[in-house]
């Protein structure tokens, strides 16, 4: 019995001979003239668009890109330009923001076990370090007056409460992300104490929400949470971050998240926020929502065989690329992401096939019994919602596989 595949999302079309358009180009056209498969492939033009829609549903309300969504530097360039600030993870997320000539002033710098060397490297540039710990508060200071330089941090807080049905929770109970926040008062006030130049809250509960209702309910949670700390600290905020949390739909039977509803309700409660936070800015950090539908993973297939009555197409991609498409990236039962024959796109279905990587591991699975067009060796198979946690996010190195290209589309201005 064929299994269904998560819904392909919209922006994508086929020309007359049904071959699949990203960005208005050919799919075979952009293999052409990449030189090669597998071949990422992200569309600028649906990332704007992602952009301008937030803009639109979130007015006043700053927009940070996390790169570790996706790090490919001309698309983190690109997104630099039209967000409001970068948030990184690493040392090495940080040196790509620097090279994609993001403003500092405008990056931000989360992820617990930092180490000094980064702390320093953050404090030089004048970056934010979102700070997890006492201990790296205490770090940063030392690290800082030695370099004659006043630092720029934030506090993480891990609040009492989780987004519900977030696919990856970040905050409530034990965590190694952030100040327990019946702690971060007393740490913001050895910050300001410290001589830091204190510039507010990041409070990141989870992510991969769909649910608009529990978006909202931990937005309300976290304006709450950010004018007790303030309150106790007697110090107001200059930014909250409210982390960010949006989910895309991967799997079959899941809904678009209503973004415009949470915005909406985002608005009422910060046209009704304390005075404590009158004068503070307000960001959502987001990544796969902005970047993840807009991106292609094309793979081709090299061999196709019949085993105990099933069919393989066997392709030279696999999941040291798109390790999320494998089901091996948090997934507790395997479910297909959307694929597609690109050079068929559109059409019926004829076949009932499962399509696997070329790794010899029986984990290289990219859809397990779905049905397609009639494929045969030579032709690209299409794996969307490749644009997020995609080729940086997979074990390039496993088995001395060839790494993945990756192109912009879109990108004229």
């Amino acid at each position: 019995m064929s299994k269904p595949m998560g819904p392909i999302p919209a922006g994508f079309a086929a020309d007359d001979d049904f071959m699949l358009l990203i960005g208005g180009r050919r799919a075979d056209d952009l293999v052409e003239e990449a030189g090669d498969t597998p071949l990422f492939v992200y569309d600028l033009g649906l990332v704007r668009g992602r952009i301008a829609r937030f803009r639109s549903a979130f007015p006043g309300v700053h927009l940070h890109y996390a790169v570790k969504a996706n790090p490919f530097p001309p698309l983190l360039e690109r997104v630099g330009r039209d967000v409001d600030g970068l948030d990184v993870a690493s040392g090495g997320e940080l040196e790509l923001a620097i090279a994609a000539r993001a403003d500092p002033a405008r990056i931000s710098f989360a992820g617990p076990g930092k180490r000094d060397r980064e702390l320093a490297a953050a404090i030089d540039h004048g970056i934010t370090v979102n700070c997890e710990s006492e201990g790296e508060v205490e770090r940063a200071l030392s690290l800082a007056a030695a370099a004659g330089k006043r630092p720029r941090l934030a506090v993480r807080v891990n609040p009492d409460f989780e987004i519900k049905g977030a696919g990856m929770r970040m905050g409530g109970g034990a965590r190694p992300f952030g100040i327990d926040s019946s702690r971060v008062p007393g740490t913001v006030r050895r910050i300001i104490d410290g001589g830091g130049d204190w510039r507010g809250f990041h409070i990141f509960a989870g992510s991969q929400a769909l649910e608009a209702s529990a978006l909202i309910e931990a937005q309300q949670a976290s304006l709450k949470l950010a004018k007790s700390l303030a309150q106790q600290a007697e110090a107001a905020p200059p930014l909250v971050n409210l982390g960010g949390g949006f989910g895309i739909p991967y799997f079959h039977g899941e809904q678009p998240l209503d973004v415009e509803a949470v915005g909406a309700a985002l608005a009422e409660s910060l046209a009704d926020r304390p005075k404590i936070l009158a004068d503070t800015q307000f960001a959502i950090e987001l990544g796969r929502w902005i970047v993840g539908e807009a991106g292609v993973y094309l793979t081709r297939i090299v061999d196709r065989k019949e085993s105990h009555g099933k069919t393989f197409l066997i392709v030279d991609g696999g999941m040291h690329h798109q390790l999320a498409a494998s089901g091996n990236f948090g997934q507790v039962i395997r479910r297909n992401f959307p694929v597609a024959v690109a050079g068929r796109f559109g059409s019926p279905p004829e076949e009932e096939v499962s399509i696997v990587g070329c790794l010899c591991t029986p984990l290289d699975r990219l859809a397990d019994d779905v049905m397609m067009p009639k494929a045969e060796p030579g032709d690209l198979v299409a794996i969307f919602l490749a644009g997020a946690y995609g080729l940086s996010a997979s074990p390039q190195a496993f088995l001395a596989q060839s790494h993945a290209l990756e192109r912009l589309v879109g990108a004229a201005d």
